[in-house]
């Protein structure tokens, strides 16, 4: 340090140097250019895994990823917990955010739309075809991610709700913390069937149709990166590979459209 003050080296060069030095001394696992900690829906997490470890490749940033249901990560976000992007599974969450002052404001964007579909074990002699079927009496317990916190949740009770369905299949439902574990309980076979995301259909061996659109509101997925984040610029270039054609791309697989 006393060497950039006494020669006076153009900003630059002095930002490099001082930037190799911290590199040299604590190493890239403790850089927080090196590092990404991303707040994310459950929803993302196969998209996002395939996602993170292909911009690990191509910057050498690596992103460890705090998955659950989007309200209680929203709660994180404001009891100060370190997290640099917080990518939600409705983007209402991170509008709650920025009026709070929580987000860098031309951070936020729209990166893709989710659906819901109906999921049930392979091992399971039961078949769905529509939503009515969930009254029949074979079907004893339905699983939705919590509709408190957990958009996909809410568009499950949505959906049962504008068929009519929501007061006879009440009492069978079974609460996951979030779409993630709302799937583990059809898949170990302590429901009978799970409302989950689409982007979740291809984990564990099961069968699935899909829920129409026009049930529930749509499931528009915001991002936003956090005021203090220490790593601004990763997570903007996190940002922009989601959102660019290679992200896309990987997202599209996993069931998920661009938001209208």
């Amino acid at each position: 340090m006393a060497l950039l003050t006494t020669f006076r080296l153009p900003k630059a060069l002095a930002l490099v140097l001082l930037l190799f030095t911290f590199s040299c001394s604590s190493g890239p696992q403790n850089s927080p250019a090196n590092e990404l900690t991303v707040a994310a829906a459950s929803d993302l997490s196969n998209a996002f895994e395939e996602i993170g470890r292909e911009f690990q490749s191509a910057t050498n940033i690596k992103v460890i990823f705090n998955f659950g249901s989007s309200g209680l990560l929203t709660k994180q976000v404001e009891n100060g917990a370190p997290i640099d992007l917080f990518a939600a599974a409705n983007v209402d969450y991170i509008n709650q955010l920025e009026q709070k002052g929580l987000i860098i404001p031309d951070s936020k964007k729209l990166y893709a739309r989710g659906r819901i579909i109906l999921w049930t074990s392979k091992n399971n002699q039961i078949r769905i075809e529509k939503l009515g079927d969930l009254t029949r009496p074979e079907i004893k317990r339905i699983a939705i991610a919590n509709p408190e916190h957990a958009p996909y949740g809410l568009a499950a009770r949505q959906a049962l709700e504008r068929t009519g369905l929501w007061e006879t299949v009440k009492s069978k439902l079974v609460y996951g913390e979030n779409v993630r574990q709302t799937l583990q309980y059809a898949q170990t076979g302590n429901v009978e069937v799970a409302i989950v995301a689409l982007s979740l259909s291809g984990q564990g061996d099961g069968n699935w149709i899909l829920v129409p659109e026009e049930l529930h509101n749509p499931l528009d997925q915001g991002l936003g990166i956090i005021k203090g984040t220490k790593n601004e610029a990763g997570a903007r270039a996190f940002a922009d590979f989601i959102l660019g054609e290679r992200g896309q791309s990987i997202m599209k697989r996993y069931g998920f459209t661009k938001p209208n």
